[in-house]
C-alpha cells in the first residue's frame, strides 16, 4: 500500500436518515471524535473529517481538539495529540470535497460506506486493489444514524460492501467499529 498521504475519511453527521427514513442530522459523539481519530493516524489518513452543519456541534468538536492539541491534553498524552493533528470539522461534505481537492489537486474518488448499502457494490478485496494500482486521492464516507442519504450516496465514485460479522444475522456495529474494520481491510497488512 502506498503511502497514506492520499487516504482521507469522513464521518458524516447530516445528510443521513434516522430508523423511519427522514433525513436528520445527529449529534456528534466524543468517543467517535477520539476513536476514529486514532484510527485514521493508524491507517495513514492524511485527514479525518467531521461533518456537521449545526455551530454549536462543531464549537463543540472544535473545543474538544484545542484541548488534545493546544491545551492540557497536548502535553497529557502526546499520541493523542498526534491523531487529533488531522481532525478537521466542516460543516458540508461539499466542504470536504473542496478541501481534498485544494490540498491534492483532484477530486477525491468518493467511497460510500454503510450496512444497508445495496445494488452496485465493490468489495473490499477489489477495492484494496484499486487502492494499491491507483494514485488518486481517496475519501471514505461513513454515515452516522441509519447511513448516508441517498444524495451522498449518488455523488459516490464507489459503495464499499458492508462489514459483515461471520455467522451473524445481527449487523449494527458503532460507526467507530466499522471505521476501524474498514480502514483495517483496505490499509491493513
Amino acid at each position: 500500500m502506498k503511502s497514506g498521504s492520499n487516504y482521507y475519511i469522513a464521518l458524516l453527521h447530516y445528510p443521513v436518515f434516522n430508523r423511519h427514513g427522514n433525513i436528520v442530522t445527529t449529534a456528534v459523539a466524543n468517543m467517535d471524535i477520539h476513536d476514529i481519530a486514532r484510527v485514521a493516524r493508524t491507517y495513514g489518513m492524511e485527514r479525518y473529517y467531521i461533518v456537521t452543519p449545526i455551530e454549536a456541534q462543531r464549537v463543540l468538536v472544535q473545543t474538544i481538539l484545542d484541548h488534545w492539541q493546544q491545551g492540557y491534553g497536548a502535553t497529557y498524552n502526546a499520541s493523542r495529540k498526534e491523531a487529533f493533528d488531522r481532525v478537521c470539522v466542516r460543516e458540508t461534505f461539499a466542504m470536504v470535497v473542496a478541501d481534498i481537492e485544494a490540498l491534492s489537486g483532484r477530486r477525491p474518488r468518493v467511497v460510500v460506506t454503510g450496512a444497508s448499502l445495496t445494488g452496485n457494490l465493490i468489495s473490499f478485496e477489489k477495492m484494496k486493489r484499486l487502492l494499491e494500482r491507483e494514485d488518486h486521492p481517496c475519501l471514505i464516507v461513513c454515515g452516522t444514524g441509519w447511513g448516508l442519504a441517498d444524495e451522498i450516496v449518488a455523488q459516490a465514485d464507489y459503495s464499499l460492501a458492508p462489514v459483515r460479522g461471520g455467522g451473524s444475522d445481527y449487523n449494527h456495529l458503532s460507526v467507530r467499529s466499522a471505521a476501524a474494520v474498514i480502514l483495517d481491510r483496505l490499509f491493513g497488512e
